[in-house]
């Protein structure tokens, strides 16, 4: 079973770096992990749509957020594997991990705008944090894709 699991395809995603005007970095605890990890909002793209489009969407879906600048487009595809207990699991069994584009923008609404009560809740509560953290607060098996992240968002700030 876990040679067929390991030969699952990436799933195609998008995330996305939410600067606030302070450039801390919008992190939400997700629903279904109980435990101290954060992350920033990601997800699935729907057949046919574009990165940047599908980023808004989920942005919107996962947080209410829209007012939003785009600062930059992380050029690379950043990836990750699920860890082996959730092989099979998540994404109804159908991905070994995903392959994602990401985009840096600047919140430029308020802090009410941001709404974690959506059609499909996510996150069970948010904060701003400073970019040296975002790689102390991820979940392991995504630890990679935010170091890489964060040396982008050096570079820029």
């Amino acid at each position: 079973m876990k040679k067929k699991l390991d030969n699952l395809p990436l799933r195609d995603g998008v995330g996305i770096v939410v600067l606030n005007k302070s450039n801390k970095i919008f992190v939400g605890k997700r629903i279904d992990n109980p435990k101290n990890f954060w992350q920033m909002p990601q997800g699935g793209i729907d057949p046919g749509e574009e990165y940047l489009s599908a980023a808004l969407r989920e942005l919107k879906e996962e947080t209410g957020i829209e007012s939003v600048d785009l600062i930059k487009e992380i050029d690379e595809l950043l990836t990750y594997e699920l860890p082996q207990n959730l092989l099979g699991i998540i994404w109804k069994g159908k991905y070994r991990g995903q392959k994602q584009k990401w985009f840096i923008m600047r919140f430029n609404g308020n802090d009410k705008e941001i709404n974690l009560n959506t059609h499909k809740p996510e996150f069970m509560d948010w904060k701003w944090i400073d970019i040296s953290d975002i790689t102390k607060v991820a979940v392991s098996f995504k630890l990679e894709v935010y170091k890489k992240i964060q040396k982008h968002l050096n570079l820029i700030f």
